[in-house]
């Protein structure tokens, strides 16, 4: 019993009990929560920074691999090549890259692409890195053009001048010729720039080559400054001698560029950024000045015209004034006759005419308009003034058309066809003796030949009976004259004798003259002495010559 209410009283006075609820979730599962953080975090950053996407088509994918070829911009990573694939309808390598955050600015039709590998152009070995750490793709940015992310990749690596100081320029040319890219462009024999791109005009009729030039050269050209083609060697064969002209052994082999200021030029303002220059021949072309009034000419030749072609000079003693223009031939089939059209173009403005005893030159304002042009030429044409075809190189047998005047020339008048008006002309002096030699030999077929012979047969016959009396009557003489003539001849030698015996050398007569001659001899040398001593004692005259 005493145990029981000990028992009771203990549970009252037992402190209550708190109940509590229990968590939810476990402390394991922190782990897989911050792996899930840390996965989202990671994935957010990388979609975050991932940049943009593109694709580049290449003809080739030699050295490319996908996961570890580079897109380098000056050997700096800025994107990746992640896939490679083959387009079986245009049989092209396209190329997917996934550049790098902050490109996306730079991903425009103005940004270039190309493979870096070693090469060997333009005097120059690049790439030989890649030998070693493999082939990348470069790429010059750009943020002018359109955004876009499907690239046309360059086969041959560009000539990078966009953070240089300088100046680009735009050749014409009627063709490439030996340049390339990476040509160099000299000015007098110093390489100041190079070839960095270049292609067809608009027409497709002409080349656009694009060169830049390095400051503080680019200075040095001016809006008259001409250009012209320095590749391979310049070798020339005229009155003067032989002349060989180059720039350096790089642009023998691979081509390129000079420019410079003709010396009868005045320099003008420096040359804008992307100003178009002709590209010339060569260095003599360049000096050649600008005229701007131009006349045609037609010549009628009547003869072989090999080595007469369109560029062949037209000249006026020796001096050009302009140039074959066109060579053609024009049958007549009425007449069934040959001959060849040649148009010249001849420039007014390199002649100087006198006029009143001025000399004004035909570059002046006052040039006589196009109507005038016939009237001029017959004034000329009325003075003897006649084209004719000569050879101007021995060796390849190069003809041009010479101009002068022939005041014996038969008289001529101008026509004019097709708008031009027809210069006359005379055969070359070679043509003219065949010419004179044909004529003869018309002359002489038309000799009634056959009558001469019989005649002269006929004489020659007579001739013979001739001499055939002459030597009768000949012999006749050695019977009757001679005897008379030997008698006459005796006689002479006779009286000959005589006068040898009177004049010879041992005849009394020519002792006495040589006695007389040696005396006189003696005489004069006397009088010389006497001479000499009053010429050297002058005062002998008069007191007479001094004692010795």
């Amino acid at each position: 019993m005493a145990e029981e209410k000990t028992q009771r009283n203990s549970a009252e006075n037992a402190p209550e009990a708190v109940v509590q609820a229990r968590r939810s979730i476990s402390i394991i599962w922190v782990v897989p929560i911050v792996a899930v953080l840390i996965g989202g975090w990671l994935a957010y950053k990388a979609i975050s920074e991932k940049g943009p996407e593109i694709t580049i088509v290449f003809q080739s994918a030699e050295g490319l691999e996908a996961g570890k070829t580079k897109v380098q911009f000056k050997h700096v990573e800025v994107g990746k090549v992640t896939d490679i694939e083959l387009d079986t309808e245009t049989e092209q390598v396209v190329v997917t890259a996934e550049m790098q955050k902050g490109a996306e600015v730079y991903m425009t039709d103005e940004t270039r692409f190309w493979v870096v590998r070693a090469r060997v152009a333009a005097g120059e070995v690049t790439g030989l890195g890649t030998l070693f750490s493999g082939a990348y793709i470069g790429c010059s940015p750009s943020k002018e053009g359109k955004p876009t992310r499907q690239f046309k990749g360059l086969e041959k690596p560009p000539v990078l001048t966009g953070h240089m100081p300088g100046r680009h320029f735009l050749l014409e040319s009627a063709s490439l010729g030996s340049l390339d890219i990476g040509s160099p462009v000299y000015y007098r024999g110093i390489k100041v720039g190079q070839v960095v791109e270049f292609g067809f005009d608009e027409s497709a009729e002409a080349v656009d080559i694009g060169i830049f030039v390095n400051a503080p050269y680019h200075e040095k050209i001016r809006q008259n400054t001409r250009f012209w083609n320095a590749g391979g060697i310049d070798f020339t064969l005229d009155t003067e001698g032989v002349r060989v002209d180059t720039q350096s052994l790089v642009s023998i082999l691979l081509g390129g560029i000079a420019f410079d200021l003709p010396d009868h030029l005045t320099p003008a303002d420096q040359a804008e950024d992307d100003r178009i220059f002709q590209l010339y021949e060569n260095r003599e072309d360049i000096e050649e000045r600008a005229y701007l009034v131009k006349r045609y000419y037609l010549m009628y030749f009547d003869q072989n015209v090999r080595g007469l072609a369109p560029g062949a000079p037209v000249e006026i003693r020796g001096i050009k004034i302009g140039e074959v223009v066109d060579v053609k031939l024009e049958v007549n089939m009425d007449e069934v006759t040959a001959r060849v059209a040649v148009l010249a173009l001849i420039e007014p403005e390199r002649i100087d005419t006198v006029i009143e005893g001025t000399v004004a030159s035909s570059g002046a304002k006052n040039i006589a308009p196009e109507e005038e042009t016939v009237e001029n030429m017959v004034r000329l044409v009325d003075k003897g003034l006649r084209a004719q075809l000569k050879t101007g190189n021995l060796l390849t047998g190069q003809l041009y058309v010479d101009l002068d005047f022939y005041p014996d020339a038969p008289p001529e008048a101008v026509t004019t066809r097709n708008d031009h008006p027809v210069m006359p002309t005379l055969p070359a002096p070679f043509e003219q003796m065949a010419q004179r030699v044909n004529n003869i030999l018309k002359e002489v077929e038309k000799m009634p030949l056959r009558e001469i012979a019989r005649d002269l047969h006929k004489a020659i016959k007579a001739l013979h009976e001739t001499l055939e009396e002459a030597g009768q009557v000949a012999g006749g003489i050695n019977g009757e004259v001679l005897p008379e003539l030997k008698a006459a001849l005796d006689d002479f030698q006779t009286t000959m004798s005589g006068i040898d015996k009177t004049l010879g050398p041992d005849s009394a007569l020519n002792y006495n003259a040589r006695n007389v001659m040696s005396e006189m001899a003696a005489t004069v040398r006397s009088l010389r002495a006497l001479i000499d001593y009053v010429e050297r004692n002058p005062q002998a005259v008069i007191f007479g010559k001094e004692a010795e």
